[in-house]
């Protein structure tokens, strides 16, 4: 994390490059919460590693300064939800915005039977998303043309899911816990239960508690965020860039190494590092301790290349 005061029209612009773990309220837009956050830090580059609609609440990451070129981490990380599925009921959406589109009588659904239905979603599955959603078919929107009253056949996508139980019950609202991989919608969840158990159902609310190594347990509020930004005691809630790829072993190199990796090269072929798996990603550090960035194995070459580098100025 780093601040370097520039002169701007509001105010003093401040160089911060470091993540903000937000718990997002309800209402709002991941792009609603990157505005205020850019707004009140006075930062020139913000971004979010990961959307949730806006009636969802829970983690979001926002990025700033040069910690924006870590988003691609975020959101191929995994990810845990619990959200409160309401059976009976099917709307447009899949979730508690849209239109309702059916109603079924879901008395007669058990625990057994939810139980067994949510434990076919675990593993690779294919699911296909939603009508209304942010992807693309001819360079439109799937949810403008849903909007439009276009819908289109989707193909389904495969997706993970490491783990899918009932965390409540209580006819006919059932709360799930899922711990997913990318691409995964949840709303696209409570509507295929719903055709499982034959009574449809719709996602009724929804908190995301990790994304990535961001935990909701150390999220602050939105509120607290910009209020930290205006009295300036920002660094106790920012953390470092690298917060977000805890996960990932970690080397250290020297200066001959560091200009190597910056160079676009990969790692001196002089220096003891053991071949990784195919892919495989560290963290890189120099001796005093600055994050560097990520390098990657290349295993057709059998060499450690740069693959993600950060320029942090630091203090």
């Amino acid at each position: 994390m780093s601040r370097q005061p520039r002169s701007t029209r509001h105010g003093p612009e401040r160089r911060i490059d470091g993540v903000l773990n937000i718990d997002k309220p309800e209402g709002l837009t991941s792009m609603d919460v990157v505005r205020r956050v850019k707004r009140a830090s006075r930062v020139k580059k913000v971004g979010h590693g990961g959307t949730l609609d806006p009636f969802a609440t829970g983690v979001i990451a926002v990025c700033m300064g040069q910690a924006t070129r870590m988003m691609e981490y975020l959101v191929e990380g995994s990810k845990t939800y619990r959200g409160v599925v309401e059976l009976g009921i099917e709307t447009d959406t899949y979730d508690v915005q849209g239109e309702v589109t059916r109603r079924a009588d879901p008395s007669g659904v058990t625990l057994g039977a939810v139980e067994a239905a949510l434990a076919e979603f675990q593993g690779a599955i294919l699911q296909v998303p939603p009508m209304y959603s942010a992807l693309k078919r001819e360079g439109k929107r799937l949810y403008d043309l849903a909007r439009a009253g276009v819908e289109v056949e989707r193909e389904p996508r495969r997706v993970e899911v490491a783990s899918a139980s009932v965390a409540d019950w209580a006819s006919p609202l059932v709360e799930v816990d899922i711990e997913c991989g990318r691409g995964f919608y949840m709303r696209s969840l409570a509507y295929d239960l719903g055709v499982k158990l034959g009574c449809g159902a719709y996602l009724k609310s929804l908190v995301r508690q990790r994304s990535g190594q961001l935990d909701i347990r150390a999220a602050v509020s939105l509120e607290e965020a910009e209020r930290r930004f205006e009295d300036d005691s920002w660094p106790s809630v920012v953390q470092a860039p690298d917060a977000v790829v805890g996960n990932l072993r970690a080397v250290i190199v020297g200066r001959k190494a560091e200009q190597w990796l910056r160079q676009g090269r990969p790692m001196p072929p002089g220096l003891k590092l053991p071949p990784g798996r195919p892919g495989e990603r560290r963290r890189v550090y120099t001796t005093d301790g600055r994050f560097v960035g990520i390098m990657h194995f290349d295993a057709p070459s059998g060499e450690w290349r740069p693959q993600r580098l950060l320029n942090i100025k630091y203090a």
